[in-house]
């Protein structure tokens, strides 16, 4: 007779990173470098829904060019919707990849349309509970997590996190986020419902834009400046960067009272 075999063992999840409990004082330190971000809608659901999509691989300057251009090119939904592709793909040229995103603009417009009793007011989803909406936007075509979390905290004020690549590199380097996700590396996509679990609802809104700032003026994707870097006694990457630098130096400002702005909806 012989023994039974064992079952494999599964892998534990890595241990969180120290820096995971001070996000508090992590959004405290970027509110004091770039401002308390307070959240305004910026515009209707599908236009958000429309405008992240072209976002895709792009800046802001690119594909808020390309979203003007749309909308004088085109004056309704349906017109996008429904336009030769040729048309569409010339007028968001300026985003950059009109040939991929144009389609996929259509897609998901159409099942927009499909799915939202012919028109394309998303506003109802402000009503549904949370996952719920999170998972009607998903079915739509060429929606993801990023792009779904960008219409429901953007547009309906829910409290989502968007995760882009500003957003990605700076979580990942202050080791936020581990660097791998079981046998796979960690990729943005997965990070989201990390970070949703790590970090408080109603400071999704402030640790994303921080995040962002933080990313673009200081922990660039090639040459960030560590020695002007706010986070820099708390970043494990520092030494990467700046081995030869001392963090006994470090400026660590102090970290405001916050200030309650308009919380996210639940």
């Amino acid at each position: 007779m012989t023994a039974p075999k064992r079952a494999a063992r599964r892998p534990r999840a890595p241990k969180p990173h120290p820096n995971v409990a001070r996000i508090p004082e992590i959004v405290g330190r970027l509110d004091a470098a770039y401002g308390i971000p307070e959240w305004r809608p910026h515009r209707d659901p599908t236009s958000e829904l429309v405008l992240t999509i072209l976002s895709q691989n792009t800046n802001d300057a690119n594909s808020g060019r390309a979203f003007v251009r749309l909308l004088e090119a085109f004056p309704t939904w349906d017109a996008v919707a429904d336009a030769p592709l040729p048309e569409l793909i010339a007028a968001i040229q300026p985003g950059g990849l009109a040939p991929t995103k144009a389609p996929r603009i259509q897609a998901a417009l159409r099942d927009v349309r499909e799915r939202a009793g012919g028109g394309y007011d998303l506003s109802f989803l402000a009503e549904l509970p949370l996952e719920d909406a999170r998972a009607w936007l998903r079915e739509l075509h060429g929606v993801g997590p990023k792009t779904a979390a960008c219409v429901l905290m953007f547009a309906l004020g829910r409290p989502a996190m968007p995760v882009d690549t500003h957003v990605f590199r700076v979580a990942q380097r202050l080791a936020l986020i581990p660097e791998r996700a079981g046998r796979a590396a960690m990729t943005p996509e997965k990070a989201h419902e990390l970070l949703e679990g790590a970090v408080a609802p109603e400071d999704f809104y402030a640790f994303h834009i921080g995040l962002i700032k933080h990313g673009r003026r200081v922990c660039a994707a090639q040459h960030p400046r560590c020695t002007d870097c706010v986070l820099r006694d708390l970043c494990p990457s520092v030494d990467k960067f700046t081995p030869n630098a001392s963090r006994a130096n470090s400026r660590r400002p102090a970290v405001p009272q916050r200030t309650k702005t308009r919380s996210l909806r639940g």
